[in-house]
């Protein structure tokens, strides 16, 4: 009985998922070693392109990560040169996250290796794959939450 739930496990959409999104993760992370970040940051930089000074609460939520996490993330990135954090002027309890030169200067490295990744992952795809495969994956996004 033990042997067919894992068959069952190793079958479903989830561990595929799963497998895709390590395997996603791996090849970006290669991709960003040779830009000195490590995975994750990227996603930091991302939306700090999009708002500078944004808080740490937002970067939480826009991130989808856990408080330590960004604060660990955060800390490697102040030592790199990549951000600074700043104490809100309007409220001294808040901390607001800033590029720095160096990191407002490595959107395009790192937009790059965003797109390296993604030619390579949909290479074999046809245009009307790839526009079924992004609706599937924003309705199952949608559906989790």
């Amino acid at each position: 009985m033990r042997e067919m739930s894992a068959k069952k496990c190793q079958d479903s959409f989830s561990y595929l998922l799963v497998h895709v999104c390590k395997a996603h993760r791996g090849a970006l992370a290669d991709a960003l070693a040779e830009v000195s970040l490590y995975p994750g940051q990227e996603m930091i930089l991302i939306q700090l392109w999009e708002e500078d000074g944004l808080n740490q609460s937002q970067l939480i939520g826009d991130c989808r990560v856990e408080a330590p996490t960004l604060t660990k993330a955060l800390h490697r990135m102040e030592k790199a040169g990549l951000v600074e954090r700043r104490r809100d002027s309007q409220d001294a309890r808040v901390s607001r996250v800033y590029l720095t030169k160096r990191g407002r200067s490595l959107q395009e490295s790192v937009s790059r290796c965003w797109a390296e990744v993604e030619t390579r992952m949909l290479s074999e795809l046809t245009v009307e794959e790839k526009i079924l495969l992004r609706r599937l994956l924003m309705h199952i996004r949608d559906s989790l939450g």
